[in-house]
């Protein structure tokens, strides 16, 4: 038996400590990691889903009972009928009062995503074929963010998911994020933040989450780019304060060497 609670108790630990990254067989949403992905999920676990299940179970009745009812052994003499006032009624004012139900709620989820609340940080994210670079406008750092191939993977890295460079976020701030692209259509996703916005070029789109709770989070490029579409990963790491700000100078120094690198290597070729 403790065997069994054993085994059973690491599934719920693993599953947890996945919970920010895609999952092998999964069906549902990402464990939501901030108050808007929590909104999404409630919204469609509490509200959505019940009522497309009524929906299909009251269709799948009605065929079955039209192909008994109405067969042909049981009807040698079928009806003439080619109308019902009250039934074309019913069906047309039904499904508009079950969208508006609907829709009520989703556009105050909609709205709340657009509403953005004072930043603590803002970052800005640009889409290239087929990687993301990132700039911390306030702090002076520019860096870029190429997924590992699979060979240079460490320990506990996904495959497809991890990068050379991850943005770095404070936990319970406000991020918002300004997202644009250099070439084509991109977009910028992280499901467990319930982030998602087109990344479009000569165009600058915002978005902005609070994460939770700390922890690496992972997203994709949602828009289909080109023949690397799949291979430009999003990777947030969400860390306490303090670690935040030892990142900060860190990586001011980090990024600003490899800047003036990449200046000298620009000049050195012109």
């Amino acid at each position: 038996m403790k065997k069994i609670l054993l085994i059973i108790s690491s599934i719920f630990i693993a599953a947890e400590a996945f919970a920010d990254q895609p999952k092998d067989w999964q069906l549902g949403f990402q464990n939501p990691a901030s108050d808007g992905m929590r909104d999404i999920v409630n919204f469609h676990n509490n509200l959505l889903l019940p009522i497309i299940i009524a929906i299909s179970v009251f269709v799948l009745f009605l065929m079955l009972y039209a192909c008994v009812r109405f067969r042909a052994s049981a009807n040698p003499n079928p009806s003439k009928r080619t109308h019902n006032v009250t039934v074309e009624i019913l069906w047309t004012l039904i499904p508009c009062l079950i969208l508006i139900v609907m829709a009520v709620p989703s556009f105050k989820i909609l709205y709340k995503q657009d509403t953005i609340p004072k930043a603590d940080l803002t970052i800005k994210a640009v889409g290239y074929q087929w990687y993301w670079g990132y700039e911390y406008p306030d702090e002076n750092i520019i860096f870029e963010s190429y997924m590992i191939e699979e060979k240079d993977l460490k320990a506990n890295q996904p495959r497809l998911l991890a990068v050379d460079n991850e943005v770095v976020v404070p936990v319970n701030k406000v991020v918002k994020v300004l997202i644009t692209a250099n070439d084509v259509l991109h977009a910028w996703a992280l499901p467990s933040f319930g982030v998602k916005r087109d990344a479009v070029p000569g165009r600058i789109n915002e978005t902005w989450f609070k994460a939770e709770k700390e922890g690496t989070y992972y997203g994709q490029c949602s828009e289909l780019c080109g023949i690397k579409h799949a291979f430009m990963p999003i990777t947030v790491k969400v860390v306490s304060e303090k670690d935040y700000q030892e990142w900060l100078s860190e990586a001011r120094v980090k990024f600003a060497k490899e800047e003036i690198k990449n200046d000298k290597l620009r000049i050195a070729s012109k």
